[in-house]
């Protein structure tokens, strides 16, 4: 079995003077996880929701049907 690593990339929508996220979704299908990182700090800390979070965000911010907790 060999190590996959993360393929960062950035949305085409992340225009914005950079407060911006990677993601690294060439994890998704072998390990079920979409890593997400801060773009200006791609050493820090790295977030791994599994994939069905992951989606369920994304899909909440396209509907602005996310609520503060």
């Amino acid at each position: 079995m060999t190590t996959q690593s993360p393929q960062w990339f950035t949305s085409s929508h992340s225009d914005n003077g950079g407060a911006c996220v990677e993601v690294a979704a060439n994890l998704a299908a072998a390990h079920g996880i979409v890593p997400v990182r801060d773009s200006k700090n791609p050493d820090g800390p790295t977030l791994t929701p599994n994939t069905r979070a992951f989606t369920a965000f994304v899909t909440g911010i396209k509907d602005q049907s996310l609520t503060r907790a």
